[in-house]
């Protein structure tokens, strides 16, 4: 069966702790171009500004997925497409390897199986808030992060790899030594995409392109060269 991310060049993730740009609404979001909606961010999110994005969203013709931070806040939504649920291979707490997996898995009524997918992230920028919250280890080499990505889809099956330099952008030859390493997986990369350059750049190495603060910090606009770049890419 071929997952729908096989077929994206470009994902959009909005923060539902922050609001966007100027007087943008969601329905300029949807308009920009994207393969497709995460919903999800590192602190703040609360169930209830988690179901105002995904309603928002959910009014217009786009792909939604979630990307819960903790248990309590993942929405069962049947206007959601899936979820997708981050493992941090680099870690250096098991708790975000597999321990909040053991908690999301006894949320009331279960998981939806069918439409629950999880990430593989490696966590590279050390002063990114998600590398604090998951205690990550970011010294890391090109070599070990595609040693990491041949491990999450090889011995761990997972079909999303993701390559995240949060709030920087990354290294060129580190994202080009995981899609090498890869086989079927789908490599994501996010991290410093602000304009149509750096995600042409980081599309010729990374199968899907991720842009999230550029849309609370620029807007719609300068997430739509981001969308042209990471077409242009592939």
């Amino acid at each position: 069966m071929t997952n729908p991310w096989e077929e994206w060049d470009h994902l959009l993730k909005v923060d539902p702790d922050k609001e966007l740009y100027g007087n943008e609404t969601f329905e300029d979001v949807v308009r920009t171009g994207t393969d497709a909606i995460e919903i999800g961010g590192t602190l703040g999110v609360t169930e209830e500004k988690m179901q105002r994005v995904i309603e928002a969203c959910a009014a217009h013709d786009v792909p939604i997925y979630q990307e819960p931070s903790n248990p309590s806040v993942v929405i069962d939504s049947p206007e959601l497409d899936g979820y997708l649920i981050p493992t941090v291979f680099n870690a250096e707490d098991p708790f975000w390897i597999v321990g909040a997996h053991k908690e999301w898995v006894r949320i009331e009524d279960g998981l939806d199986w069918d439409r629950t997918h999880t990430e593989a992230y490696i966590v590279l920028n050390p002063e990114a808030s998600v590398a604090e919250y998951t205690n990550a280890d970011c010294d890391q080499s090109p070599e070990d992060v595609a040693a990491y990505a041949s491990v999450a889809e090889r011995l761990f099956g997972q079909d999303v790899v993701y390559v995240e330099y949060s709030g920087t952008f990354g290294d060129p030859e580190t994202v080009a030594a995981a899609g090498d390493a890869l086989e079927e997986a789908t490599l994501f990369y996010g991290g410093g995409i602000h304009d149509y350059e750096t995600a042409r750049e980081m599309g010729t190495h990374a199968d899907v392109v991720v842009v999230g603060d550029l849309l609370h910090d620029e807007g719609c606009a300068a997430v739509r060269e981001t969308v042209e770049g990471a077409k242009d890419a592939n």
